[in-house]
């Protein structure tokens, strides 16, 4: 049994798999430098470290945009 031309899945991509490979290693990568800052962090009074870890906490969300746009749809830019 073949399936119609528009029922057909399409093919599998390469970059979900190498793009979650690259997630993980930034995580990584930006988990290690935020422990690294740690030290100098808890230094801080209270209410400034407790606002450096909420910025720390949400800052790394922003630069994984573009690699979410390239594993959907090949191109790193979002079209408008």
């Amino acid at each position: 049994m073949t399936l119609p031309p528009h029922r057909t899945p399409p093919e599998p991509s390469w970059r979900k798999p190498v793009g979650m490979l690259l997630m993980l290693l930034y995580i990584a990568v930006y988990a290690m430098i935020v422990g690294l800052a740690s030290g100098w962090l808890t230094a801080l009074p209270t209410p400034l470290m407790v606002a450096a870890y909420l910025v720390l906490g949400v800052a790394w969300l922003a630069p994984l945009r573009p690699l979410l746009v390239w594993m959907n749809t090949g191109r790193w830019r979002a079209g408008r």
